[in-house]
């Protein structure tokens, strides 16, 4: 069961239009820990109507391109989850928060659609056949994101490598003009 029922948000919400309240008032007399949460129930209201207010039963799917630009337009501006949800059209923010955190992890694969439900059964007549013919679509797939994964790794690996060089060097150069500002400072006296 949800925490606040539509109802009860309806009312929060139609008490702070009528001007009741503030948020921090209306959360505190309906015992609402944040305040916040009643200027995102105000919000989605005035974005979505009562529609938002009501817990959603089904499940939406976004395509890969969708989530995509959602994610670079939250890395790209200094909006809040909340705001950008409004702005394209979501009524949950928090799956903007999943979507960045998996870009962030894994990179735009994450994004991708996923196969759902068991792999199918194979039956001896399809074994052989591929057997004969080499490896199967999905073994070239996997190869590939492996080859893919591969080549990121070692991009990565040389960044950090050329990065600590240049740190290095940085320190060598640093040494070097302090044994040379305390050089002078020796010979000066």
């Amino acid at each position: 069961m949800a925490k606040y029922s539509f109802e009860q948000k309806l009312k929060i919400v139609q008490e702070y239009q009528t001007g009741a309240g503030g948020y921090g008032f209306l959360a505190n007399k309906y015992g609402i820990a944040d305040k916040w949460q009643v200027k995102r129930w105000v919000e989605a209201y005035n974005a979505f109507g009562t529609d938002d207010l009501m817990r959603s039963r089904k499940k939406e799917n976004y395509s890969f391109d969708f989530k995509l630009h959602v994610v670079e337009l939250y890395l790209t501006t200094e909006i809040s989850y909340q705001e950008l949800a409004l702005q394209v059209g979501l009524n949950n923010p928090p799956l903007i928060t999943k979507w960045v955190n998996d870009f962030r992890v894994a990179g735009a694969d994450a994004l991708k659609p996923k196969q759902k439900g068991r792999r199918p059964v194979m039956n001896l007549q399809k074994d052989v056949c591929q057997q004969e013919h080499g490896k199967t679509d999905t073994e070239q797939e996997y190869l590939k994101r492996l080859e893919e994964e591969n080549l990121k790794l070692r991009i990565e690996n040389a960044y950090l490598k050329e990065l600590r060089r240049l740190r290095l060097e940085e320190e060598t150069f640093l040494k070097k003009q302090r044994e040379l500002s305390t050089a002078s400072g020796e010979s000066s006296n």
